[in-house]
């Protein structure tokens, strides 16, 4: 990540819009492993629809953590093949 310093709130919803591709190879895992600390079971990465780059990404990210159970699109109300839900051993 770049040297400024962003503040995310813990809350299981990460929204990847606002941040630099680059940085989704360090944010993905903090992120996933903040809200493991917190109890949080279920995280949904919004990357958006687009060309799926970004989410294609995202899921190279989750597939390396040893403490994913699993993954899946978010719903149809939810966000579809926009967002993916990721399962998390607490």
């Amino acid at each position: 990540m770049n040297s400024e310093s962003v503040r995310i709130p813990i809350e299981g919803v990460l929204d990847l819009h606002t941040f630099d591709p680059r940085d989704i190879k360090i944010l993905i895992p903090e992120y996933l492993s903040l809200c493991r600390s917190k109890k949080i079971r279920e995280v949904k990465i919004i990357h958006g629809k687009g060309t799926g780059t970004l989410k294609n990404l995202v899921i190279r990210q989750i597939e390396k953590i040893e403490y994913v159970m699993g993954f899946r699109d978010a719903g149809p109300n939810d966000g579809g093949w926009g967002a993916t839900i990721v399962f998390l051993k607490v």
